[in-house]
């Protein structure tokens, strides 16, 4: 469910509505719904509670990759949340927004030494190690500092997640984790380093998935490597089982509900006496946010004609990374329908977000939506075409601001210079 709907004939977020947002601010723009964010956000939560409560309480670290905005972060920490991040600018923006540093889980295969060091002194929550040199790295890092590490080792179940292969992040030929056979020789290694203190496992095998059983089968592994780990006399307090549950982009899609994901993670997780950390990102944000765009013209084609907004590849890469499917809506829908091609203005044959899609009828200069853009939509936004980057917008029942700034070509190049030496 989300708070975008059609009000006597016009789209509205909560109680604004999309054309005055558009006057206000521009097109394209991103627009956020706060009632959305916090819906799915308890939704998610109240399916893991029961796994947990007091000090055992699951941690839901969300994965700010899906959506950095400081305004939609600083919504999902007053709501209980911490983060995953994946650098060191990732967890700057997650401290601005308050979340607590020991609710910050660090992931990622390319932490640098730097970005270890800032995350020490941080004192965050957890470092998810993704290989045995980052874990001697941090070591060396974290004993010259006289400081101790916590942190899980993310483990590689090679397991297949059903999902597009970009997204998919646990099978063997994965640049994630350490292959799961040989994380106890590893794990053993590391415990004994100073400044580290390994506490428990990790994994990720991806993301926008459907089905439970991909997670289940690895779930499974990392259940039985935690009791050969404790066999080996290692305390093992903390499993970090990620994220990856899909959302629907599509009228019918039709992906597992959080409280069936819940129900799973119980079962496989039973006896495992361990606190479990979630990274959940696509299934809170996706649906709280689509991107408002504006038609430039209706081009003549051999089949069907192409619509040309003024949003673009730049500003939501997914359809042109991944083949990614947003539903395309008209802002004020006048009941006929047509097909056509959907397509930006970047001097790309990739800048195409749909061929002979059925569609609300649209003409120049009507206003429109890509839908389930919340997620992975402005963080992925480029200047391309030296085209600047998107604005964002964040609306709470009849308020509306502005949470990021338009940034126009001009000011990009402006920090550009041209060397003495080329006059």
């Amino acid at each position: 469910m989300d708070h975008f709907e059609i009000r006597d004939g016009i789209m509205h977020v909560e109680d604004v509505s999309l054309p005055a947002i558009a006057e206000a601010v521009g097109t394209p723009v991103y627009v956020y719904s706060r009632a959305t964010l916090e819906r799915h956000a308890q939704v998610f939560a109240d399916a893991l509670a029961g796994l947990g409560s007091g000090d055992r309480a699951p941690l839901l670290a969300f994965a700010v990759k899906a959506n950095p905005n400081l305004a939609v972060l600083n919504v999902l920490q007053r709501q209980g949340y911490g983060a995953d991040v994946v650098s060191g600018g990732e967890m700057r923006r997650a401290l601005a927004a308050g979340m607590a540093p020991d609710k910050i889980v660090f992931s990622g295969v390319g932490k640098t030494a730097a970005e270890l060091g800032e995350a020490l002194d941080a004192d965050i929550g957890q470092f998810n190690l993704e290989s045995e040199e980052e874990g001697v790295e941090l070591s060396a890092i974290a004993a010259a500092r006289g400081l101790e590490a916590r942190c899980a080792l993310r483990v590689n179940p090679d397991v297949d997640a059903g999902t597009h292969d970009k997204i998919s992040t646990g099978k063997a030929d994965n640049k994630f984790g350490v292959p799961i056979g040989k994380a106890p020789a590893i794990f053993a290694r590391l415990s004994a380093l100073p400044g580290l203190r390994l506490r428990g496992v990790a994994l990720h095998i991806g993301s926008q998935l459907f089905e439970l059983d991909p997670l289940e089968r690895a779930f499974a592994k990392l259940g039985k490597l935690i009791a050969e780990l404790r066999d080996s006399g290692h305390e093992i307090t903390h499993a970090d089982l990620g994220g990856g549950l899909g959302v629907p982009y599509k009228a019918d899609d039709a992906p597992p509900s959080p409280a069936e994901y819940g129900e799973m993670v119980a079962r496989a997780t039973k006896g495992w006496d361990v606190n479990l950390v979630f990274e959940p990102g696509r299934v809170i944000a996706g649906n709280a946010g689509v991107l408002l765009t504006r038609v430039i013209r209706v081009k003549r084609g051999i089949a069907d004609p192409f619509i040309v907004v003024d949003a673009a590849m730049n500003d939501l890469a997914r359809p042109a990374m991944y083949g990614a499917w947003h539903d395309f809506a008209a802002v004020v829908p006048g009941g006929e329908h047509m097909r056509a091609n959907i397509v930006g203005p970047i001097c790309e044959t990739g800048d195409t977000f749909a061929m002979g899609r059925e569609i609300e009828s649209v003409g120049p200069g009507d206003l429109a939506v890509f839908r389930t853009a919340g997620a992975y939509g402005a963080t992925m936004a480029s200047s391309y075409n030296s085209r600047g980057f998107v604005a964002e917008v964040l609306v709470d029942g009849a308020r509306s601001a502005t949470v990021a700034d338009r940034i126009p070509a001009d000011a990009i190049m402006g920090a550009e210079r041209v060397p003495d030496w080329l006059d």
